[in-house]
């Protein structure tokens, strides 16, 4: 029973995250042939206020809208 963990920023659409899990669960599956119930994908995800790389947090080099729609 394969469990995949992501971990990303808070802001992508609920559209995103269905093609996210299920593009996952497709990999998952085809390479483990084990099937796509036994598959499970948790999405943690942060404020970027709470996540930081090189020193500095993801909301002042990237702004609050980075990684929306758009953006």
């Amino acid at each position: 029973m394969p469990v995949v963990a992501v971990k990303m920023a808070k802001g992508r659409s609920l559209e995103v995250k269905r093609r996210l899990v299920a593009e996952i669960t497709k990999v998952i599956t085809d390479t483990l042939d084990v099937k796509q119930e036994w598959v499970t994908v948790l999405l943690d995800e942060y404020e970027r206020e709470n996540w930081s790389s090189g020193g500095s947090l993801h909301v002042d080099l990237f702004g609050e809208e980075y990684g929306q729609k758009g953006s």
